[in-house]
């Protein structure tokens, strides 16, 4: 018992403690499997001790970790999270909507305490309910009850204060929300901070060629930078202690990457490029189909599963778009989508010899 309690120990969170259980899950059932077969078969003290071994294993890190053992208990740990994530929501419109129906009858100095007393005892709430759950189902709900009360009361902050808005309150609420997601382990806030990151990076670059911020979307091309640096978070700082987080700045960095690359190919007027839009949708098309073959390649070769999802994804859509700009107005529709349909199985042929290819390389 005290191997176990080391073991667990040794474990950073609960991720790979989940990912523990599903081992030892897995090794049951294969084991089970190959004595019935014949392939194997285990003393009777052995398949005890190891037996005994796992239930220690599996009560040790259900204590600590509060993890799924059970199919089912998975399908509900899902529900729970959705429940929070909708409650949380649900929660902050009501705060909104209270506020705003008594806004006009409280007086300045009330509003400003309210404004800055809400979030902080939102985000004292998270700390406490934290040191009691395993599972952060109502640290979640919480803590993005906190992020939302600090984005609102941040504007009405600004508005009472005719402070000139800026792009610089997207860093801060990048920066609550990824304090609130490093602390407390909290992924649906590490996507808030990122995205408000990315709207950050996009809109400064947006200034830089001389745009006001809030127009920073209509030069996709600002995303690109913004992306790639988010892709090289991983890169540049550890996340031993966060193994689950860097995924999340790989996939949302290439998605932005990818969406400006995927919008300039139809709309090369929204480019900061100097050529006609013409020459410049037919540039991105070409960027977009090696852009997402790196992405594969990058994916495979690493053994990142989103990235190499992504990838994939964007590769067909860019396909079947471009299909749709070149031959819909002027082919039969009987035979594009019997092209769209040819075009499917030589996809499904060339990555199912891509992934023969991997496996005899891996073997």
């Amino acid at each position: 018992m005290t191997e176990d309690r080391q073991q667990s120990k040794a474990l950073v969170n609960r991720a790979e403690a989940q990912h523990r259980v599903d081992q030892i899950l897995a090794f049951r059932e294969e084991l089970d499997r190959l004595e019935r077969d014949g392939v194997i078969a285990l003393p009777a003290d052995q398949r005890q001790r190891l037996r005994s071994y796992h239930e220690e294993t599996l009560a040790t890190l259900t204590r600590d970790f509060d993890v799924d053992t059970t199919v089912s208990e998975k399908q509900m740990s899902l529900g729970m999270r959705i429940v929070s994530l909708l409650g949380a929501l649900a929660l902050a419109a009501s705060v909104f909507f209270f506020f705003y129906r008594i806004w006009g009858l409280i007086s300045t100095p009330v509003q400003v305490l309210i404004l800055v007393a809400a979030p902080l005892l939102a985000a004292a709430a998270t700390e406490i309910v934290s040191r009691k759950e395993k599972v952060p189902y109502f640290t979640t709900l919480i803590g993005l009850i906190a992020f939302a009360s600090f984005v609102l009361n941040l504007g009405m902050l600004g508005s009472i204060f005719g402070i000139t808005p800026t792009q610089n309150a997207l860093l801060v609420w990048g920066g609550f929300a990824l304090a609130l997601a490093y602390g407390y382990d909290l992924r649906i806030l590490l996507v808030a901070g990122i995205l408000c990151l990315l709207a950050f990076l996009s809109a400064t670059t947006g200034t830089w060629r001389g745009l006001y911020w809030l127009s920073f979307g209509e030069r996709p091309e600002n995303f690109i930078p913004a992306g790639l640096l988010l892709f090289a978070v991983p890169t540049l700082i550890s996340h031993r202690r966060f193994p689950e987080f860097p995924g999340y700045y790989r996939v949302f960095g290439l998605l932005a990457v990818l969406l400006a690359i995927l919008i300039l190919s139809h709309w090369g007027r929204g480019s900061y490029l100097p050529w006609q839009p013409d020459h410049v949708e037919a540039v991105y098309v070409i960027l977009g189909f090696a852009a997402s073959a790196l992405v594969i390649w990058t994916g495979i070769h690493w053994k990142w599963q989103g990235v190499t999802s992504l990838g994939s994804t964007f590769f067909v859509i860019q396909l079947y778009t471009k299909f749709f700009d070149w031959w819909w107005d002027w082919m039969p529709k009987y035979l594009f989508f019997l092209l769209l349909g040819l075009v499917a199985v030589l996809l499904l042929l060339v990555f199912q010899r891509l992934r023969t290819h991997l496996r005899e390389a891996m073997a």
